[in-house]
């Protein structure tokens, strides 16, 4: 029997990574992780290799021996991966954003449109799955931010009363995803969304987040001008982080998307936002 095509996961040490890792190991799948941190790849029980991911030369190196590539970091280093892999590779998978369909994108939104050009322009083999805001179990996720200021104050300011739609997935639902579009994307496709079951106003989306930690919460309707001029502010006086003026524009914006691509094409169906919660909670509750 011929070995097993070599497939490397850019981005193996995010936890989209480490998640699309260990399904396609469980695969039996040979999988090279590649990451930034050599500490944080010793923790994978996958061959690896640490790159810097703007050093062309040392890329090309680390995706010499390819035979496929999904990549788990931030699409804006898409145009690297490409320059950089081989052409023997049947395909490549790409993690992007559903900022790119954002009104009010920012730095970040016109380099997603940069990366899904540099991709389309390519001919190469495979697809950009654009990924809602993504939940999951561990800091860093909007969830526990959400959930460490209902825990400190137990008000959230939003603007227009928090009636914006957001349609969130779960981290496993894009590694599912992303090892469906491995499988499936034999061809170049157009780019999918994939998003989670249910979409939300955002304020209901933060009673969930109450209702699961146990936690009452107060939403409170600020006027959007007063919430950029807040913003304006974070800019000027340097305490706390940065705030954009984009960010909050898009609190106003829906961010609902129709995801039939991704249940017809990739074959997934997502979970629902209730679901979710109740995962990316599990230790905090003792569920």
């Amino acid at each position: 029997m011929p070995p097993p095509e070599k497939i490397v996961v850019i981005g193996a040490t995010s936890r989209i990574g480490r998640c699309l890792v260990s399904r396609l190991q469980q695969r039996g799948m040979a999988v090279v992780a590649l990451g930034r941190s050599a500490e944080r790849l010793a923790a994978l029980a996958a061959p690896s290799r640490a790159v810097d991911f703007g050093d062309a030369v040392a890329l090309a190196r680390a995706l010499g021996d390819a035979e496929a590539i999904v990549s788990c970091a931030p699409l804006t280093i898409a145009p690297q991966i490409l320059a950089a892999a081989p052409e023997r590779v049947s395909r490549i998978i790409l993690t992007g954003s559903t900022r790119r369909f954002s009104r009010y994108p920012g730095a970040f939104g016109a380099a997603l449109l940069g990366a899904e050009a540099a991709f389309a322009r390519s001919g190469r083999a495979g697809v950009i799955l654009h990924a809602t805001m993504i939940v999951g179990e561990g800091e860093g996720y909007n969830v526990q931010r959400l959930a460490a200021l209902i825990r400190r104050f137990g008000v959230i300011a939003l603007p227009r009363h928090g009636d914006a739609l957001v349609q969130p997935i779960h981290v496993e639902d894009v590694a599912a995803c992303l090892e469906s579009a491995l499988d499936r994307a034999a061809t170049a496709w157009p780019p999918i969304v994939i998003a989670g079951r249910d979409a939300v106003a955002y304020r209901d989306f933060v009673k969930a987040i109450a209702a699961v930690i146990a936690r009452r919460v107060k939403i409170v309707s600020v006027p959007a001008p007063a919430l950029l001029a807040a913003a304006a502010l974070t800019r000027i006086v340097p305490i706390g982080r940065r705030i954009e003026s984009a960010e909050v524009l898009r609190l106003i914006e829906d961010k609902a998307f129709d995801i039939s691509a991704m249940r017809e094409r990739l074959g997934v169906e997502p979970i629902g936002l209730h679901a979710m919660l109740a995962r990316s909670f599990a230790k905090a509750t003792g569920a």
